[in-house]
């Protein structure tokens, strides 16, 4: 439900695609995310693709994670169960907090569409240097439902009763303590 007497506020995001295949001219499911930022009204900060290895992802992510013109991090591809597919190994261990209830609600979505083989997908999400990161499958189809049904409305300050746009400024408040192990 949204509050239109709130005021849209836009939120810089970058798109990541993990791939050893894709180019930018080919990436659908870059793309598709890209489209529906802004179309949704808000910014694409950057984009870019990655080859399936760990490190590169990781570093990537960080990268923009420590950037100030970046609030929200995308990606999307190395979610399934192959050899290649490591990008939840890449970035959960830098989560500082785990977004377990993407994942849940990711998964009752894609039930509704594609039924049981929902499970072949391991879509996560986290916080890294106060950036939301969303760990989304490689197919157009996931990435639309990831943002139609999940991302668009989290991402709108005018989203009730709650959304991740109004807590933004709040998500780096345990690095302002500093060293306080007491808080």
């Amino acid at each position: 439900m949204a509050n239109e007497t709130r005021p849209f506020i836009p939120v810089r995001i970058a798109v990541l695609t993990v791939s050893d295949t894709r180019t930018l001219a080919d990436d659908k499911s870059g793309q598709t995310l890209a489209d529906r930022i802004t179309e949704a009204g808000h910014m694409l900060a950057a984009r870019d693709i990655v080859t399936d290895d760990k490190d590169k992802i990781r570093a990537q992510v960080l990268e923009w994670s420590r950037n100030d013109a970046i609030d929200v991090v995308i990606t999307t591809g190395g979610t399934g169960f192959t050899g290649r597919d490591v990008t939840p190994e890449a970035l959960e261990p830098i989560f500082e907090k785990r977004m377990d209830g993407f994942s849940e609600v990711f998964h009752r979505i894609s039930y509704d569409k594609i039924g049981t083989s929902t499970i072949q997908s391991r879509a996560t999400g986290g916080v890294v240097n106060a950036t939301f990161v969303f760990v989304l499958p490689g197919s157009p189809g996931a990435c639309k439902d990831a943002w139609d049904g999940i991302i668009k409305a989290q991402l709108d300050y005018r989203h009730m009763p709650c959304n991740f746009v109004e807590i933004m400024p709040r998500l780096d408040e345990h690095l302002k303590r500093g060293s306080d192990k007491t808080a």
